[in-house]
């Protein structure tokens, strides 16, 4: 166990609810009453994030998540399949606990795994990527009224989203894989 005090960015903590990793805090020591910390935390597992303010009182557990780099390889019903690029360690991860993540991933790319006691618990994508679109409507002259106007489009690998009307079937463009939205053209 460990105390508040030693709360900071990037460390990882079990409760009953899973692994949570600190993605910001801030220790607040009010001129009254007694000093706490307020905390974002961001669940490895699900994604979820949260506000959580721990008094100074109280004990966390701290865990240790190892981070490692590694190639995604392929998708069959065991799961996804990475390996490690310095051991050539192959683990699994399974369709829950990738999520919608899974849409993103191509053969051969680098993603980061986080691993605690030798099992794999969370992935991390690259924040943005590029893709090209197969399938989109063309765009109509006179159909371009102000404002975000969209329409929907077919990446590669089957991804659906919104992107503004004048981006064409063939053109490349970023997307944001935390929101899965249209960020501009590549």
């Amino acid at each position: 166990m460990a105390s508040t005090s030693e709360i900071k960015k990037g460390i990882v903590i079990q409760d009953p609810q899973g692994l949570w990793l600190v993605v910001e805090f801030q220790h607040v020591n009010p001129g009254k009453g007694a000093a706490f910390v307020r905390t974002r935390i961001k669940n490895l597992q699900t994604g979820k994030v949260l506000e959580v303010t721990y008094k100074t009182s109280e004990s966390i557990t701290i865990v240790e998540v190892e981070h490692r780099r590694m190639q995604y390889l392929y998708h069959d019903a065991t799961g996804y399949t990475f390996m490690d690029n310095a051991s050539y360690e192959q683990v699994t991860m399974s369709d829950e606990e990738v999520g919608d993540q899974g849409q993103y991933l191509r053969d051969g790319m680098e993603v980061n795994v986080s691993t605690f006691e030798g099992r794999p618990i969370a992935l991390e994508l690259p924040r943005k990527m590029t893709f090209k679109i197969t399938q989109t409507m063309p765009a109509v002259a006179g159909n371009t009224a102000s404002g975000n106007v969209t329409k929907e489009a077919t990446l590669e690998g089957g991804i659906k989203i919104q992107v503004p009307i004048f981006i064409k079937e063939g053109e490349e463009v970023i997307v944001n894989t935390e929101t899965g939205e249209y960020v501009e053209r590549a």
